[in-house]
């Protein structure tokens, strides 16, 4: 060991001693950290736990402390979260059926529950963010996870922004008629090499007019990279982690991390077991393995969390809640990252993105709200009103395909619940 490596040494040494000396632990560290500056999670279900679970009857529970899940408000504050971004999800079986009900339904249950707890406050943009942490309050953003929800209309992509939607996936696990999944899970709109069709791209242009972060957790690796291309915004991963290190689908190649880098955006780790870990169970050092790799690779300035509780039931050992989150930024500290990094990584980046998206948007100001319509062969929806010519007289017609939606008859509510508890955790949360 040369004389230099030495002195290196005794300097790590002492500052471990005198650490350990005044009391000032790694826990310590990180409760100062965390304190200045509290995360931003990208992404969390509890909203699809309250359906599954209780019907949305809020009136029934306290969300302070909940039972069987790994978020409440108790722990989100245990956590050093300051703001949760909720995934208004529905099934993809609701798609070419009643997705655009139910993804208002689940609007109206994050609106209830950040507006009716005074822990939580509901925002709708950057500003909001910084003035909620002010307040020490859990600021709330909404995100659709899956393009499906907007049942291929721009007009309902509007009135969703209106009602607060500040973020949208572009799929989840099945395809929509413009844009493709990264899963072969379902059969819905499988077509080849038209990863974002000519209304695909009408809905990322309408986004960037809007001010709506674009998330590209669950699409393809096409589609995502067609988005980047197209977008004037920087976009996210909200929850997808590297795939160098899992290969799974829903990760993200190397190739693509470069090019989201050089969109500005953003990639927030998912902390699901079967995404940073591939096989077997995963823990705290497995996790930080892919915020090492992405920030050799494109910069920790790239790097957000999006946890993804409540989307899955197998988390690392010690990451088993939302409470745990200084568990990894301890493991990260560890690792010799600087703390201007990580914070960054708890909230600076995110801000910056959605700072970023809102300026476009202010860019975007003169630009008409779009009207590009996706052409009904494309759509290929029995449940689609057909309006044609009006008769003689002005009296309008219409006509219509036969919609069909399920068994009929009383049974029709107790099979419905029955197929969303049965396919909710094997099938599309992660």
């Amino acid at each position: 060991m040369t004389c230099g490596c030495c002195g290196f040494m005794m300097i790590l040494l002492l500052l471990s001693f005198l650490s350990t000396a005044s009391g000032y632990s790694d826990r310590d560290r990180v409760r100062d950290l965390m304190s200045k500056f509290p995360l931003i999670d990208g992404h969390n279900d509890l909203a699809l736990q309250l359906r599954i679970r209780h019907n949305n009857r809020l009136s029934q529970i306290d969300l302070h402390n909940l039972s069987k899940v790994a978020t409440d408000i108790n722990r989100l504050q245990a956590g050093h979260v300051q703001a949760q971004v909720f995934a208004v999800y529905v099934l993809c079986g609701a798609q070419e059926k009643d997705a655009v009900r139910l993804t208002l339904e689940q609007i109206d249950v994050v609106r209830r529950m950040c507006t009716e707890y005074a822990a939580l406050e509901l925002v709708t943009s950057a500003q909001g963010l910084k003035d909620t942490e002010m307040k020490h309050k859990i600021a709330c953003l909404m995100s659709i996870e899956g393009g499906h929800s907007i049942d291929s209309s721009l007009p309902t992509l509007r009135m969703f922004y209106q009602l607060g939607v500040r973020s949208m996936a572009l799929s989840h696990n099945c395809n929509t008629p413009w844009a493709e999944s990264s899963s072969t899970m379902y059969k819905f709109y499988q077509r080849q090499n038209n990863s974002l069709t000519h209304f695909g791209k009408a809905v990322v242009e309408e986004m960037n007019r809007l001010g709506m972060i674009v998330d590209l957790s669950h699409s393809s690796w096409d589609t995502a990279n067609a988005v980047m291309r197209l977008s004037k915004a920087p976009v996210i991963f909200s929850h997808s982690s590297a795939y160098s290190i899992c290969n799974h689908s829903r990760n993200v190649p190397d190739r693509l991390l470069h090019q989201l880098k050089k969109n500005q955006g953003l990639i927030m780790v998912n902390l699901y077991s079967g995404f940073v870990a591939c096989k077997g169970q995963a823990n705290v050092s497995v996790v930080a393995d892919h915020f090492d790799h992405i920030r050799k690779l494109i910069g920790a300035e790239s790097i957000g969390i999006g946890g993804d509780y409540e989307g899955a039931t197998n988390f690392p050992l010690g990451l088993e809640d939302v409470s745990k989150y200084p568990t990894l930024i301890q493991e990260l500290l560890r690792r010799d990252w600087s703390e201007s990094e990580l914070a960054g990584v708890l909230r600076l980046n995110f801000l910056r993105v959605f700072e970023e998206v809102e300026r476009v948007r202010d860019t975007l100001t003169g630009s008409l709200p779009s009207e590009v319509q996706i052409p009904l062969e494309e759509v290929q929806n029995p449940c689609r009103l057909l309006l044609t010519r009006p008769h003689q007289g002005g009296q309008k017609s219409a006509t219509s395909s036969v919609c069909i939606t399920g068994s009929p008859g009383p049974m029709r509510p107790l099979v419905g619940a029955l197929v969303l508890l049965l396919t909710a955790n094997l099938f599309a949360l992660v």
